[in-house]
């Protein structure tokens, strides 16, 4: 069994309530994360750590992390990430069991 969006989003979501303090409320898909959460490219390397400690996603690298715009884009990065190696789904599975 994959893991679904609606795990991904709570993960994703999950780094956003703990490292930038905002509210669940706060976090739609919608969203821009420079302009609406006025995040900043500081707060991305914070946003790219978050998601290595909870997943062992490696962003360093990535071109499509450049892309990004809103919370729905980092959502299908994910997604795209986890499907690509197995191991990110165990690992998402864990993370949710905790």
């Amino acid at each position: 069994m994959s893991i679904s969006q609606s795990d991904i989003i709570k993960i994703v979501n999950s780094i956003f309530v703990e490292k930038f303090e905002f509210s669940e409320a706060d976090l739609t898909p919608e969203k821009h994360i420079f302009q609406d959460l006025q995040i900043d490219s500081l707060d991305i390397v914070d946003l790219m750590m978050g998601l290595q400690q909870k997943l062992g996603v490696q962003l360093r690298d990535n071109q499509d992390i450049r892309q990004v715009q809103t919370l729905q884009d980092i959502y299908n990065l994910v997604t795209k990430l986890v499907e690509a190696d197995p191991s990110l789904e165990e690992k998402a599975r864990r993370f949710m069991q905790n």
